[in-house]
């Protein structure tokens, strides 16, 4: 069976460095990427932009690229934005034999026994973890550490051979996208040069999104 592969986040805004990990993960897993956008997000305050607008935007940088799509479920669930909550509604749609995937970044990754249910999500979902420069998984939290023992796959394949369980490291090359830096960025009026895709650039200008009070 194929892998169906999903990338969870905020995506505000969705930038090139979460577009360079979406194409990463297309191209390594040899499968289509649904990008995930969080509508309430549990572990951060409020989002700079609504999350209709963070989607829209989303939606206009994948637009016309093979092999990436946005999924709109955390928007039709009310409450807290939990990621077990949307690989249980994930696995219920594929079944349970079928093999699923979520994609994090490995400071995410490293966070995860603060995650809602967390030992749950290993039962639903492998996970991708995607390691850039600096970033790595050398320093575990002992619990998370304990929970991955036995779970490391050598090669892609392994995640289509079962369901759930599994983890896999995706190494990235640098890339100097950050969200927090384009937001200031955004709203001081700078240039955010090739960090934004140029329909979500001119989409943002449109709304006036991201500008300071």
């Amino acid at each position: 069976m194929s892998l169906r592969l999903l990338y969870g986040g905020t995506f505000d805004p969705v930038h090139a460095g979460h577009l360079a990990v979406a194409r990463a993960a297309r191209d390594t897993l040899h499968a289509a990427v649904h990008l995930v956008p969080a509508a309430v997000p549990p572990h951060r305050g409020p989002t700079a932009a609504s999350a209709r607008d963070r989607t829209d935007l989303l939606a206009l940088a994948v637009a016309g690229e093979p092999g990436l799509a946005v999924d709109t479920r955390e928007l039709r669930r009310e409450g807290p934005s939990y990621t077990v909550d949307t690989l249980r509604e994930a696995r219920a749609d594929i079944g349970p034999r079928a093999p699923l995937a979520w994609l994090v970044g490995a400071d995410a990754f490293r966070g995860l026994p603060s995650w809602h249910d967390w030992r749950a999500l290993f039962d639903l979902a492998h996970f991708v973890v995607a390691v850039r420069p600096g970033h790595g998984l050398e320093e575990l939290p002992e619990t998370l550490s304990a929970a991955c023992a036995g779970r490391w796959a050598k090669a892609p394949a392994e995640l289509s051979e079962t369901a759930a369980g599994r983890l896999f490291r995706l190494d990235l090359p640098p890339h100097p996208a950050a969200s927090s830096e384009l937001r200031r960025r955004l709203a001081a009026g700078e240039d955010p040069g090739d960090w934004l895709d140029p329909a979500v650039a001119a989409e943002i200008a449109r709304r006036g999104l991201y500008r300071a009070a």
